[in-house]
């Protein structure tokens, strides 16, 4: 995507056509003109992806109002009859929100709320807690998550607020374009203090919730630095290459440094009741402008206790 100015009006998205143009000599289309002809020359400019501009048109959501062409870039749902909206009605979870805008919204997930529902009726998720914030807002469009976390791990998660900026995250998400990093609490002090583990991650046919390296698994590479170090254990930061089901956790298991709290993985859980994982920041391209957003996630209050207990700090 690259950056053009626009306006939001209610659920339209709009846009003055010479704000498109580019090096290329295509013609303005004339003030007036059909939607299918908006679409053929919106097409051409290949800002937008083709199947967004295709789907709009399918719906009567092209249209030229005087001087601007208008997209309906925002279309609104009805609460009462969508059923995530449905269910944020009753949502009573306050949180933190660390960036939105038009496009996307970044919710702070703390740690034992999961993400969307496991089981049908399921409450207290964060898709319906971002639902809740939006029609809190005045603005109930549809949101839908880009990535997960574990419902132990607490951090930044990304939202799409309307189809277009899903389309194009999902892509960046495939090409490796959205960075998150990660501090976690790991038992023992690591040999080397920064690192690489390379390992593939599969299912263990043995446990169905677990997840191990196996070389029949999915390829898996997580980087790490050591940020702090106790006397058990030590603080590190981590950045993943890829997104494996439970692959910070196996995968510092598996080099012998199980995190602290995280009794699947072999962590002990008599300081922390889960695992010792958040995620700290959160690195994105707009879908709009293309331009990189930072979501920092402050310490979450977990994390702090956790980290004075090892260093002896009582008060």
């Amino acid at each position: 995507m690259q950056k053009h100015p626009y306006r939001r009006v209610g659920q339209w998205l709009e846009l003055h056509p010479a704000d498109l143009l580019g090096a290329e000599l295509i013609s303005i289309p004339e003030a007036g003109s059909h939607p299918h002809l908006l679409r053929q020359w919106l097409l051409a400019r290949s800002v937008f992806p083709a199947k967004w501009i295709n789907r709009l048109f399918s719906v009567g959501g092209i249209r030229w109002e005087g001087e601007a062409i208008r997209l309906l870039a925002f279309p609104a749902v009805d609460p009462a009859a969508d059923p995530l909206y449905c269910k944020a009605q009753n949502n009573k979870d306050d949180v933190q929100v660390l960036y939105e805008d038009d496009f996307c919204l970044v919710m702070n997930k703390p740690a034992g709320m999961p993400v969307h529902e496991s089981y049908s009726g399921q409450t207290g998720t964060l898709d319906q807690a971002a639902a809740h914030w939006l029609m809190k807002a005045g603005d109930p469009v549809l949101v839908r998550h880009i990535h997960r976390l574990d419902d132990d791990t607490s951090g930044p998660v990304l939202y799409a607020k309307n189809d277009l900026a899903q389309w194009v995250l999902d892509e960046a998400m495939r090409e490796k374009r959205i960075d998150r990093r990660y501090l976690a609490v790991v038992h023992g002090k690591l040999t080397k203090s920064s690192g690489s583990i390379r390992a593939s991650i599969g299912k263990d046919r043995h446990h169905s919730s677990r997840r191990m390296v196996t070389p029949s698994g999915d390829t898996a590479v997580t980087h790490y630095e050591t940020v702090q170090t106790y006397p058990q254990a030590s603080l590190v930061r981590l950045q993943l290459e890829t997104g494996r089901t439970h692959q910070i956790r196996v995968h510092m298991s598996y080099i012998g440094h199980p995190l602290v709290g995280d009794k699947l993985y072999g962590g002990d859980s008599r300081l922390l009741p889960h695992q010792a994982l958040h995620g700290e920041r959160l690195l994105f391209p707009h879908p709009w402008t293309g331009e990189m957003v930072q979501a920092q996630a402050p310490e979450p209050v977990w994390l702090k206790s956790l980290l004075d207990k090892l260093a002896g700090r009582t008060n």
